[in-house]
């Protein structure tokens, strides 16, 4: 698997700029970057473990959309999700210009290393299109500071995340990423709105690993589903991270508090998971 490497190799980067005060960032709270990076390195990581998916990609079978809106038919509720994996819509929209995996890497500021690269290479066209039938739909969040305030909302979003991908096709495969920061110290852009060329930082202080735990802990209590009949995820994953977000390397981690191998939560555990549910559920797209 190669997803966790490539979100902590790009996140290291500074590379979102607040223009308001001048300060580079490898983490904002009010920036998408870090799931968008996830999401493409979870795709990444599919069309590597699903030989079924690659194919279908290769045959214009399916395609990909980002920031895809889907509404609960039962409660009206609309949400952008991250990532879908789609069949292509009958719509085709004028003004798009074609995008693909490489492309989007492109956009993104992916950081891939030489192997990488020529995996990229190899894998079939990988296009972005208007979505017709969402078979896989991806929601990434991430908890960096102030865990156990952050508990309560990382909760319904993503319950209501799965609960609107549901709602919307009952067969989708319903999938949710989330970064933990185990860092005992972060800056936080919400508490340094001035330039650090002038002014030191504020440095939040973090309790851990509690302050890890008690977030992981409340993941585990998002329902996951066996069977369609159900409610909860059908693929769920959590990563354990460490970033000052200070221009520090950001670090995977993978001894505890981070789900061991195997766990249901486990990064690999989410992406074969995904991939094998794909495989049974539409085996033809």
């Amino acid at each position: 698997m190669h997803g966790t490497t490539i979100l902590a190799r790009t996140l290291t980067r500074q590379a979102f700029l607040d223009k308001q005060f001048n300060n580079v960032w490898q983490y904002h709270s009010r920036s998408d970057r870090h799931s968008k990076v996830a999401c493409w390195g979870i795709l990444f990581d599919l069309l590597l473990t699903s030989r079924v998916l690659s194919e279908h990609f290769q045959t214009a079978r399916v395609a990909f959309g980002i920031n895809h809106e889907m509404r609960d038919f039962r409660t009206g509720r609309r949400k952008n999700l991250d990532l879908v994996v789609c069949t292509p819509g009958t719509a085709r929209s004028q003004s798009r210009r074609q995008v693909d995996l490489t492309g989007l890497a492109k956009s993104y500021g992916v950081v891939l290393d030489d192997a990488e690269t020529e995996l990229l290479a190899q894998m079939p066209p990988v296009i972005q299109a208007d979505v017709g039938e969402v078979h896989i739909a991806l929601e990434a969040k991430a908890c960096m500071t102030a865990h156990r305030k952050a508990r309560p909302r990382l909760y319904d979003e993503l319950s209501s995340s799965h609960q609107t991908i549901h709602g919307s096709a009952a067969n989708a495969i319903a999938a949710g990423f989330v970064m933990v920061n185990l860092s005992d110290a972060f800056i936080s852009t919400d508490r340094n709105r001035w330039s650090l060329r002038d002014h030191p930082p504020a440095v939040t202080k973090h309790k851990q690993p509690d302050d890890a735990v008690s977030v992981i802990d409340k993941i585990r209590e998002i329902p996951r589903r066996g069977t369609t009949n159900e409610s909860g995820f059908d693929a769920l994953g959590v990563v354990v991270v460490k970033c000052r977000n200070d221009g520090s390397p950001f670090e995977i981690v993978n001894a505890k508090p981070a789900v061991d191998v195997g766990d249901v939560l486990h990064y690999e555990s989410m992406i074969r998971r995904a991939a094998k549910l794909y495989e049974s559920r539409f085996p033809q797209a």
